[in-house]
C-alpha cells in the first residue's frame, strides 16, 4: 500500500492533464439542499423505488451510469446529455452504448418528481440526483446505505470523443486499472471496492467471448484463469456467433443482490472479465479480495468510502463551470 501511495504522489506531481479531484469538491456537503429543497432525498428515493418496482435493471443501470459519468469530465451528468445534429455526446461513444436506458430514465423521472415541487423547481442538479439515485439503488439491492455529499452543478460540455481512454476495459490488467483510477485520485483499494459493482447487472457475450473461444489465438483454447465449469456454462449461454443482444448475469450466484459474493466468485476463478479475475490473481490485490470475501462489513465500509470519493471526482461547484439543467438530457 505504501508503494501505491508513493505512485499516486508521483502521478500528482507529474500529471497536468489527469482528471483529479478538484479543490471545489471541498464545497460538497451532506444536507446541501436542507433549505433549498428540504425533502429532496425522500422525493428522489420515492421516484427511484417506483422505477425499481417496475424493473430491476434500474439498479445496475443507474450504478453504471454514475461510474461512467464521473470518469469522464467528472460527476456532472454530462453522460445523460443527448446528441444533436451539431454534437455527438458522451452517451453515443461506443463505450457507453451498452448503458441501460433504465439508468437514464431513473434520473429523468427523479428530476421530474423534484421539479414538480414548486420550492425545488430548477434548484437541484441532475448530477446530484444521479448521485442520490445511485445510493438508493444500492440500498434497494441489499447493499449499504450512506449519506451522500451534494452541491454539484451540471456540466456544460458533453462530447463522445472525450470518453476515449477514460473508462476501464474488460481486458485490463492490474497496472492498467490502477493507472486509470489513480488518474481520478482513487487508490487500488477504491478500485477493488468499486469493481464490486459487477455483483449486479449483465454483460453482452462479446465483452468476454475472447476468454471462452480460441483464447490467445489458439483454436479451442479457454483462458486458463477461468474456472472450467464456469467456462462451459458461459459457452452454453453464449455460443459462437450468438445474437449480439444476448446478455448474461455478471454474478452467476447472486445477480440481484449487492453483496460480497463478487469476491468469493473471484476466489473460485469465476470473474467474468479479465479485469475482474486479475484482482484475485495478482498478489498485490489478492489480500484485499480475500479480506472482503470473508467479511461483508469490511467490504461495505470500504465501498462507502470509495463511492464517496468517486462522487467528488471533477465536480463543478462554480457557475463558470456548470449550471442546473432544466432538462437533464439537454443543455440550457
Amino acid at each position: 500500500m505504501a508503494k501505491l501511495n508513493l505512485e499516486l504522489l508521483l502521478l500528482v506531481s507529474v500529471c497536468t492533464t489527469c482528471l483529479f479531484v478538484q479543490p471545489s469538491s471541498a464545497q460538497l456537503r451532506q444536507n446541501y439542499y436542507s433549505k433549498i429543497c428540504p425533502n429532496v432525498e425522500s422525493i428522489v428515493r420515492n421516484a427511484v423505488t417506483q422505477k425499481f418496482q417496475q424493473t430491476f435493471v434500474t439498479v445496475p443501470g443507474t450504478l453504471r451510469l454514475f461510474f461512467h459519468d464521473c470518469f469522464v469530465n467528472g460527476c456532472d451528468a454530462s453522460v445523460i446529455v443527448a446528441s444533436t445534429a451539431n454534437n455527438k455526446a458522451e452517451k453515443d461513444n461506443s463505450d457507453n452504448l451498452s448503458l441501460a436506458g433504465d439508468g437514464f430514465d431513473t434520473v429523468i423521472k427523479a428530476k421530474a418528481a423534484v421539479d414538480a415541487v414548486t420550492q425545488c423547481q430548477n434548484k437541484v442538479s441532475c448530477a446530484d440526483i444521479l448521485a442520490m439515485a445511485t445510493r438508493d439503488v444500492i440500498s434497494l439491492a441489499g447493499g449499504p446505505s450512506y449519506a451522500v455529499e451534494l452541491g454539484r452543478l451540471d456540466g456544460l460540455v458533453s462530447t463522445a470523443a472525450s470518453v476515449n481512454g477514460k473508462l476501464p476495459q474488460p481486458t485490463f490488467n492490474l497496472n492498467q486499472l490502477n493507472s486509470l483510477f489513480a488518474a481520478n485520485g482513487l487508490s487500488q483499494t477504491d478500485m477493488i471496492a468499486l469493481s464490486a459493482a459487477h455483483t449486479l447487472g449483465f454483460s453482452h457475450c462479446n465483452r468476454f467471448s475472447n476468454r471462452i473461444y480460441d483464447f490467445g489465438g489458439r483454436k479451442g483454447a479457454i483462458d486458463s484463469s477461468l474456472n472450467k465449469t464456469y467456462a462451459t456454462q458461459l459457452q452454453g449461454m453464449c455460443p459462437r456467433n450468438v445474437d449480439p443482444d444476448v446478455a448474461i448475469n455478471m454474478d452467476p450466484i447472486t445477480p440481484r443482490t449487492f453483496d460480497n459474493i463478487y469476491y468469493r466468485n473471484l476466489q473460485q476463478r469465476m470473474g467474468l472479465f479479465t479485469s475482474d479475475q486479475i484482482l484475485a490473481d495478482d498478489s498485490r490485490s489478492r489480500p484485499t479480495v480475500d479480506t472482503w470475501a470473508a467479511n461483508s462489513n469490511a467490504f461495505n465500509s470500504a465501498f462507502i468510502a470509495a463511492i464517496t470519493r468517486l462522487g467528488r471526482v471533477g465536480v463543478k461547484t462554480n457557475t463558470s463551470q456548470g449550471n442546473i439543467r432544466r432538462d437533464c438530457s439537454v443543455f440550457n
